[in-house]
C-alpha cells in the first residue's frame, strides 16, 4: 500500500507559453500534487517522510524558473522535484487558468504521473 501527501492549489508567478505577451507579463500557474510515499513505521521524525513546506517551495521555484513554451514540460520539472525529494510517484496536475484561449473556459490543466522505477 502506497500513502500520500496532497498539495493543493500551489500558486506561482511565471512567464511560460508560446506567445510573446505571455513570455512578457508572465501569469498564474496553479499546482496539484498528489505525492506517493510510505508514510507508515515514521516514529514521528520529519526526517522519514517528505517535508512538504520545503517541497512547496521547490516546486514553486521550479515552476517560476526558465520560461519555456509547454506547460507539458513544466509539468515534467515539476515531477522531477518531486521525486527528487524522494517520492515513489506523483501525480502533478498543471493548471494555467489564464490560458490564451478565446471562447469562455473554468480552466484549462495538463496532468502528469511519473515514478522513479
Amino acid at each position: 500500500m502506497t500513502d500520500e501527501i496532497r498539495l493543493r492549489g500551489l500558486r506561482a508567478f511565471a512567464h511560460h507559453g508560446v506567445f510573446d505577451h505571455e513570455r512578457v507579463n508572465g501569469q498564474e500557474f496553479i499546482i496539484d500534487l498528489d505525492v506517493r510515499v510510505p508514510l507508515g513505521n515514521l516514529a514521528d521524525d520529519i526526517g522519514k517522510t517528505i517535508n512538504y513546506g520545503t517541497l512547496a517551495e521547490d516546486v514553486v521555484a521550479a515552476v517560476a524558473s526558465e520560461p519555456v513554451d509547454l506547460i507539458e514540460t513544466v509539468a515534467e520539472r515539476i515531477a522531477a522535484v518531486v521525486l527528487g525529494h524522494g517520492a515513489e510517484s506523483v501525480r502533478v496536475e498543471l493548471h494555467k487558468p489564464s490560458a490564451p484561449i478565446s471562447v469562455p473556459f473554468d480552466d484549462a490543466s495538463v496532468v502528469i504521473e511519473r515514478s522513479r522505477s
